[in-house]
């Protein structure tokens, strides 16, 4: 059974950085797409980002272009997304998930495997 579990959470002023990791155990992830997800209190679950298997192709919301950058270390089975120039509104719980194909959109359907969630919490 493969397991995800996101690291990396935590509480960071306006304007900070924050890098979560997501580390898959079960089974290698290399030929997997992984992506990011988030849910704040008393909304949706919505899509933050996705990767290819290989790392060659990314996908972003467009609330996050430009600030959040997606990558992953097929070697070590984990991914990774680094979080600039945060806002109040990424406030939220954030999902590691694993696709069972090599490439994956932004559907939460696409996604197999889930982890738990870290939470970010982002103070103005």
């Amino acid at each position: 059974q493969v397991q995800v579990v996101e690291s990396g959470g935590g509480l960071v002023q306006a304007g900070g950085s924050l890098r979560l990791s997501c580390t898959a155990s079960g089974r290698t992830l290399s030929t997997s797409a992984m992506g990011w997800f988030r849910q704040a209190p008393g909304k949706d679950r919505e899509f933050v980002a996705s990767i290819s298997w290989s790392g060659g192709s990314t996908n972003y919301a467009d609330s996050v272009k430009g600030r959040f950058t997606i990558s992953r270390e097929n070697a070590k089975n984990t991914m990774f997304l680094q979080m600039n120039s945060l806002k109040s509104e990424d406030t939220a719980v954030y999902y590691c998930a694993a696709a069972k194909y090599g490439f994956a959109g932004s559907s939460p359907r696409a996604y197999s495997y889930w982890g738990q969630g870290t939470q970010v919490t982002v103070s103005s």
